[in-house]
């Protein structure tokens, strides 16, 4: 397997104490500048070693470990910078990987076709293009979930509804209207109550015979899916259990197990540990904290 990762470039770690005082000799305005220059820089050094050195083939065309990673790369710089040439790049790298990704099967937004199609679709608004736009929303919504399609995100219905959620954030809300969404919601709340009967959690989930517990194939990663989508209330209360679950059952460390029942406090990544779930608790507040707003106003 080729290597997976660039030489760390970026500036090393300032503690606190030492930040304070550096603050004094540089001001923050130049520190930032230095900063984007450094992030800048690493986004062409990506650019060119995975899409200019490969004579702009695409070997792999998915967000997660292809190309179309460096697509969303240069739409977030373009995001930040306005830079056109950014938005070009990144519609050229997408319109290669709707050439390959055609015909996989595989439907998430990180490793799919669902990936593909909803960053075109969102780029070409950007770019003022609506008959691309149309054309790429078209074939999000041909794609066609296999009854069999697993649970977790990476692959499967979650990682499908997450492109659905990137689509309605980036476009508007109703691109992909809550019924459809609602179907695939329903699959995955039916899957996970099944599972989790005579269980101590009140969802689980398995993917290849393993009940995983991280962001790539286990509940972190569907728990903060759902969180994004219109559920009912016990719904509600299932994620929230589930969630006092991975709490509850963490290592002392504050790491989390990869699996059910595992005991190895050895994987601390984004696949399996705390680095994903955090980002799911993060979501959870955020979603806490939006609900109460919405209940205070009602009392207004």
């Amino acid at each position: 397997m080729a290597d997976r990762y660039f030489p760390n470039e970026m500036l090393d770690f300032v503690a606190e104490a030492a930040a304070d005082e550096a603050a004094s000799v540089r001001p923050k305005d130049a520190l930032t500048k230095l900063l984007k220059s450094s992030a800048l820089d690493l986004k062409e050094t990506v650019v060119r070693q995975t899409w200019g050195l490969s004579g702009k083939r695409v070997e792999d065309y998915t967000l997660y470990t292809g190309v179309l990673g460096t697509a969303f790369l240069a739409f977030k710089a373009y995001q930040v910078t306005k830079n056109e040439n950014d938005l070009k790049l990144c519609c050229e790298i997408v319109k290669a990987c709707d050439s390959a990704s055609r015909g996989s099967g595989r439907v998430s937004f990180t490793c799919g076709r669902a990936g593909v199609c909803a960053l075109g679709a969102v780029v070409a608004k950007h770019a003022g293009d609506q008959m691309l736009l149309d054309r790429y929303l078209s074939q999000f919504k041909e794609i066609k979930l296999p009854s069999d399609l697993p649970n977790e995100l990476l692959y499967g219905r979650a990682g499908f509804l997450w492109a659905c959620s990137f689509l309605n954030k980036h476009i508007g809300n109703g691109t992909i209207s809550n019924t459809y969404m609602r179907s695939v919601v329903d699959e995955i709340i039916k899957a996970g109550r099944q599972l989790a009967k005579k269980g101590r959690s009140s969802l689980m989930y398995e993917w290849h015979g393993k009940k995983y517990w991280g962001a790539a194939h286990g509940l972190a990663g569907i728990m903060h899916v759902l969180m994004s989508m219109q559920l009912k209330p016990d719904e509600v209360e299932d994620v929230k259990g589930t969630l006092r679950y991975m709490i509850k059952n963490r290592f002392p460390s504050g790491n989390f197990p990869s699996s059910e029942g595992s005991e190895s406090d050895r994987l601390v990544h984004w696949c399996h540990g705390a680095p994903g779930v955090a980002l799911t608790l993060v979501r959870a507040a955020e979603v806490i904290i939006i609900r109460l707003i919405s209940y205070e106003n009602l009392l207004d």
